[in-house]
């Protein structure tokens, strides 16, 4: 089993930052990518950023400039770093992992893709 803990959401007022931390842990041979996903009320679950384990990141663009993600191999974990936040940013920040559970799901391309358990970020203006 694999387990992604979240934590950093809040209410922060608009023009604000706040910092989003997801570690995992269990069952890793070797993690692929990492990164944050949100859904706000009534919205689909929408991309936020990736990250792989190399370091290369991806942003929505609506985030680009704002947002930075990065990530600690040695400890499973990332992190989402969100400045100049805006009122349209309020939603449940999920964590994602792609990960290779052992050496023989490693060699053979088989990746297991985890969800945290969501954590809330509020905007106000």
């Amino acid at each position: 089993q694999v387990q992604l803990v979240e934590s950093g959401g809040g209410l922060v007022q608009a023009g604000g930052s706040l910092r989003l931390s997801c570690a995992a842990s269990g069952s890793i041979f070797s993690i692929k990518s990492m990164g944050w996903y949100r859904q706000a009320p009534g919205k689909q679950r929408e991309l936020v950023a990736t990250i792989t384990s190399g370091g290369t990141g991806n942003y929505v663009d609506s985030v680009k400039g704002r947002f930075t993600i990065s990530n600690d191999n040695a400890n499973n974990t990332v992190y989402l770093q969100m400045n100049s936040l805006k009122p349209e940013d309020t939603a449940v920040y999920y964590c994602n992992a792609a990960i290779y559970s052992n050496s023989y799901y490693y060699t053979q391309g088989l990746l297991d893709v985890h969800w945290g358990q969501g954590t809330q970020v509020t905007v106000s203006s």
